[in-house]
């Protein structure tokens, strides 16, 4: 499949249906009109050098134009966090991939407060840009024939569809290239699985800087001609429940920490009109799944995937769900579990390193043979996650490896020791486990949380699932947990926060 010409089908085939509806701006683009400014768009982004360009726009109608526009004019796509060090995450990706141009908003830099970088064009100087014969000539364009349109953009299906950089929530961010193969595959999976069509509503929110946002929020619904609702911000609680129920979105992925919001934000009959919820890039709570079943009658399933893996690996359905998996393998994927120490596969039932294989895994890492060749063995991704794969086919995750710390010789999950301590707190207080060193048993853990706790109360309470080595030897109150701009916790900052907390 090559993505931008899929879209091309879509657009051809359902001229008149809303592509976008952007809730954002207000603005609603049918498939014709989506098509046409995407053409627009990529005459003014061909003059640009290098065949690589960054994009940091918020998840809108502009956003989406941006990286069609880009592949159409034969340009790769990288897109560029804003949530957090904007500015240092423009420079880097320059850097890293050796591009100058990156396209964004002036009124984005000036919400988030970021200077302007050298290299970037604003979305608003483009538009002005935009002449009538420009117009005319990009809609008698979008006129031709399917195969004759899609000449005129041509694509191999193994080249860059895209450049994501990894979360850096546990080191420094690394440049996946994922192909229209990769997420392409992903796409057709989703579908299938999850029985979408082109009547689907899909509740667009996620940034597309994240790989769930940008194959599931964006290349999913625009290939399958189906309506993407996008909003920009997706920490406003209160609006995004509201706009489920006024647009009747049918299918929303998400991050637990944003499902969360929803949910204590939201008012019964909200989520009417959604069949398929499924959280994804961390463990979803046992207390989220019941409270959106007891609140809206409704099951968050969860899946699992990786930046690398464009992303899903497996996803639990409305069909076949299994609360607290991570669900049945995707239909194109293969997935196997090894021995730590040995690199052997292990039978069903017993707990191992996650290995991935097929065609969603990506082609590498941009200019970093070193790390793509100890990540990625005979077409193996090494995920770095533990998990297990039960009788029935369903995926457990168990945790990142990395999360795992050796304490009186002892390997203890950070991720398990999270999961009792989040089913005693209330609802509303978030918390976090990290290791630091201790001269006497190597590492010792502490728990980071947002609101004063008993401690002897919650250790006790602990102890009755927990070995006394894997309970938090103190408890660190902050304001807040920093998160990633998915929403993914921020290990790495509140990591050094704790030991910064400790040594005062």
């Amino acid at each position: 499949m090559i993505l931008h010409h899929q879209f091309i089908k879509a657009a051809k085939k359902n001229p008149k249906k809303f592509a976008i509806i952007d809730r954002t701006t207000g603005s609603k683009l049918t498939y014709s009109k989506t098509l046409i400014a995407s053409i627009i768009l990529s005459k003014l982004i061909k003059r640009y050098e290098n065949d690589y360009i960054g994009i940091m726009v918020p998840t809108s109608a502009g956003c989406f134009l941006s990286v069609i526009a880009s592949l159409m004019a034969r340009k790769v796509p990288v897109m560029i966090n804003y949530s957090t060090g904007a500015e240092q995450n423009c420079i880097y990706a320059q850097n890293k991939i050796g591009f100058k141009t990156i396209i964004t908003s002036k009124a984005l830099l000036d919400k988030i407060k970021c200077p302007v970088v050298p290299g970037m064009v604003m979305l608003e100087d483009l538009m002005k840009e935009i002449s009538l014969p420009l117009k005319l000539s990009a809609a008698l364009k979008s006129k031709m024939p399917l195969g004759v349109l899609k000449k005129s953009f041509p694509a191999d299906p193994d080249e860059n569809v895209v450049i994501l950089f990894t979360s850096g929530s546990e080191k420094e961010p690394k440049a996946v290239q994922l192909t229209h193969t990769n997420i392409g595959s992903n796409v057709n999976d989703a579908v299938e699985v999850f029985k979408l069509t082109s009547e689907d509503v899909i509740l667009s929110i996620l940034p597309l800087f994240h790989v769930f946002g940008h194959t599931i929020d964006f290349w999913l619904p625009l290939t399958l001609g189906a309506t993407a609702v996008t909003y920009a911000n997706p920490l406003d609680y209160k609006t995004i429940p509201t706009i489920i129920r006024e647009e009747k979105a049918t299918m929303i992925a998400s991050t637990p920490i944003f499902f969360s919001g929803y949910l204590r934000e939201s008012k019964p009959g909200d989520f009417e009109s959604m069949r398929i919820m499924v959280a994804g890039a961390d463990k979803t709570p046992d207390k989220l799944r019941a409270g959106y079943m007891e609140k809206h009658g409704k099951i968050l399933l969860e899946g699992y995937g990786t930046t690398e893996t464009s992303p899903v690996v497996s996803a639990n359905t409305p069909e076949a769900n299994k609360p607290g998996s991570i669900g049945p393998i995707f239909p194109s994927v293969k997935v196997k579990i090894v021995d730590i120490n040995t690199d052997k596969e292990l039978p069903p039932g017993k707990e191992g390193k996650i290995l991935v294989k097929g065609p969603n895994v990506m082609k590498g890492y941009y200019d970093d043979i070193e790390e793509t060749s100890l990540r990625i063995k005979d077409g193996w991704y090494d995920t770095g996650d533990m998990g297990l794969i039960d009788e029935d086919g369903f995926l457990w995750h168990k945790g990142r490896l990395k999360r795992f710390v050796k304490i009186g010789g002892e390997m203890i999950s950070m991720v398990r020791t999270e999961g009792v301590l989040q089913k005693i707190l209330p609802n509303e207080v978030d918390c976090c486990v990290v290791d630091v060193p201790d001269s006497r048993k190597g590492a010792k853990l502490v728990a980071a949380v947002t609101k004063e706790v008993n401690t002897k109360e919650v250790i006790k309470e602990m102890s009755k699932d927990l070995p006394v080595i894997a309970i938090p030897t103190q408890f660190i109150v902050f304001d807040e947990l920093p998160k990633m701009g998915s929403g993914k916790v921020d290990f790495r900052t509140i990591t050094d926060m704790v030991k910064q907390k400790l040594q005062t």
